[in-house]
């Protein structure tokens, strides 16, 4: 069981959390996260607060490989309007923002956001952490070398889960001291690391269980999944529930997906396996 303050509400895990994904980009890895107009983000929102979506995670920039990078004033217009439209429709819904951009994640707070996912652990923008000691909300601190722009050029380790662990030891420290109270940390499944490496992460995931906080896995329709298994993005579902069950026996405790209801079916699955006497 973990806990998290979200700007005054808490939310208290039982069991896993799913986190669904809206992207409010026309560039994201996987087309049907895309939502490029309020009505359409609305409904989607509300299809996965029904399927039973604990957390929404609003991203305005595409991370893929090799993406364009997106300034901070554009990404904080996309996904404020984003937030503000599901906010007024879904008063309870809790909100993370996908960003790397300490202007970002106010913008995002102002508009109703709870939580701030950053896939740069604060290396992409020096005033991230502080801002968010202020912002008092929940952070999801994610491992990767380099940028989004030249990360797959840095996926070399001499044994990725000690440097990763080593990673988030550090930033444990570095979060305490900017006075974040709620950290979550995610390994970062396919941001500067192979097929190889990911799996490696996978496989020892409960070693991140000695820092004692919460563990996102996002391992959704990757490509990880699609080159193992010989299919494309669309046809990873599968394979993604596969690898988001062995996460939970592993320790996952939020998974980040595009597809709620499997998530929220593996989640229950796992949850009456682990109780069972």
């Amino acid at each position: 069981m973990f806990t998290l303050n979200c700007k005054g509400r808490l939310v208290t895990a039982a069991q896993p959390l799913v986190m669904g994904i809206i992207n409010i980009t026309p560039d994201s890895f996987y087309d049907k996260s895309r939502q490029q107009n309020t009505e359409a983000i609305v409904k989607k929102a509300g299809q996965m607060l029904e399927e039973g979506a604990a957390i929404l995670d609003i991203g305005g920039q595409s991370t893929r490989p090799g993406s364009q990078l997106l300034t901070a004033e554009d990404e904080a217009s996309r996904v404020s309007n984003a937030i503000e439209a599901i906010i007024g429709t879904f008063p309870a819904a809790i909100i993370s923002v996908d960003t790397f951009y300490a202007k970002v994640a106010v913008a995002a707070v102002a508009a109703g956001a709870s939580i701030v996912n950053d896939i740069s652990g604060g290396e992409m923008d020096k005033h991230m952490l502080e801002t968010i000691g202020g912002l008092q909300t929940p952070y999801v601190c994610m491992h990767m070398k380099g940028t989004p722009q030249t990360m797959q050029q840095q996926a070399e380790y001499e044994n990725v889960t000690t440097e990763v662990l080593d990673y988030f030891i550090r930033k444990l420290e570095a979060c305490k001291k900017a006075g974040i109270h709620d950290v979550i940390f995610d390994p970062g499944f396919g941001f500067a690391k192979t097929s190889g490496h990911n799996f490696k992460l996978l496989k020892h995931l409960d070693v991140f269980k000695i820092t004692g906080r919460p563990l996102l896995v996002g391992l959704s329709r990757k490509s990880t999944i699609s080159k193992t298994l010989g299919t494309t993005t669309a046809g990873a579902l599968n394979g993604t529930t596969v690898l988001n069950t062995i996460a939970l026996q592993n320790g996952a405790d939020i998974l980040r997906v595009h597809d709620v209801k499997e998530a929220v079916e593996a989640v229950k699955l796992f949850c009456a396996y682990r109780d069972a006497q």
